[in-house]
């Protein structure tokens, strides 16, 4: 059976254009769908653009393994592409003494991931590295870093259309029928609207996952999951950025809970914190700016009053509500839902970015090993 193309993958994101860049070689034809204008539009535009260690997930879950994997493909494949990027580290800090068990369960976490070179600090030596700091202990994550996302987008891209794929912007995605015989007939809108067909079918729209699987002819109700709105705000410094690394203190309910990171462009930047909402509401309250700074004194004290100003916000696609124990990442395939030849991709957040190299080749191998 002929199809216009080997496999077609649904979002144009980090995870989308991994996906597209693992499945490329040798000699089969990828397309990758945007239904934005530019590439990275959603979830992929709006984050930390932090480089994860993978300290913190539970040893042996998706989220661990592509994290660390993802994240070591990853240094080397920015280094590569001249995609700019710097490997500050991270301190995991504790406040006070209350928190120590809390950091301390995360380093025994991350060494259990496999997680290089970290290092137990007092509160001394981590004032010592980053002055200002309240530290009654730390963790130092050396392996950490920061990164420019589009950049490294753009570079994904590059290599698919290297490889002869294509990588098409405002076109949405509409439905998708299973073929008799194995393939699918995929429906798109848009300025590039089409019909076409492909032997493979991958899905990572981000926040579209739910709404894109339902599309899906044949694809059952019941095993696609319920998707969550999780929004994050950020708030930028006036002023000269006070630490070289990332400084995170222990992990909120849910998320890793705002974090202190130094921009690429020597800026400070803190966020995000959490809020479920209804839909995609980017604004930011200047009024949080008051409880951002209160969060923000419990590790830099000397932060000035009025020196936070509103930035932006993002929103993680959660399968979880407040208070529920957050769940791995969710890759889909025929095991679960029945369509052969389709990957299905639900909650795809935190640390998605990190792990978007190694997600893509795990795709690539579970369709092509079928």
């Amino acid at each position: 059976m002929r199809f216009d193309f080997d496999a077609v993958v649904v979002g144009a994101g980090a995870v989308g254009l991994a996906c597209g860049r693992a499945l490329a070689p040798p000699g089969r034809s990828v397309l990758v769908l945007a239904s934005e204008p530019p590439i990275g539009h959603g979830v992929s535009a709006r984050n930390s653009e932090v480089i994860h260690g993978g300290l913190y997930y539970p040893t042996g879950s998706l989220k661990a393994r592509f994290c660390v994997a993802g994240r070591r493909s990853l240094y080397a494949f920015l280094d590569s592409h001249k995609v700019d990027f710097r490997k500050c580290g991270k301190l995991v800090v504790a406040t006070d003494a209350a928190e120590v068990p809390r950091i301390e369960a995360i380093f025994e976490q991350a060494t259990a991931n496999h997680v290089e070179g970290l290092e137990h600090l007092t509160g001394e030596q981590a004032r010592a590295l980053e002055p200002g700091l309240n530290a009654h202990a730390a963790i130092l994550s050396p392996e950490s870093g920061v990164f420019d996302s589009h950049g490294y987008m753009l570079a994904l891209q590059g290599e698919i259309e290297d490889a002869g794929g294509s990588v098409v912007v405002s076109t949405p995605f509409e439905r998708a029928e299973p073929r008799p015989g194995g393939g699918f007939t995929v429906i798109a809108g848009g300025e590039g609207g089409a019909t076409l067909t492909t032997r493979l079918l991958v899905t990572a729209p981000g926040l579209a996952a739910q709404d894109v699987a339902g599309r899906i002819d044949g694809y059952p109700a019941d095993r696609i999951p319920e998707g969550r709105f999780g929004k994050g705000v950020y708030f930028r410094l006036t002023g000269k950025a006070p630490f070289e690394r990332l400084i995170y203190p222990p992990p909120i309910p849910g998320a890793l809970g705002t974090h202190y990171r130094k921009d690429l462009g020597g800026q400070a930047v803190f966020g995000p914190d959490l809020e479920y909402v209804a839909g995609e509401d980017y604004s930011v309250d200047p009024a949080r700016a008051a409880e951002f700074e209160h969060y923000i004194r419990r590790f830099w004290p000397g932060l000035p009053e009025g020196a936070l100003t509103p930035d932006y916000a993002g929103i993680r696609p959660k399968l979880h509500g407040p208070d529920e124990t957050q769940p791995d990442f969710q890759l889909r395939g025929q095991d679960d839902h029945g369509i052969a030849g389709l990957m299905a991709l639900f909650g795809i957040e935190s640390p998605g970015l990190t792990s978007s190299l190694a997600i893509g080749e795990a795709v690539a191998d579970a369709l092509l090993d079928d």
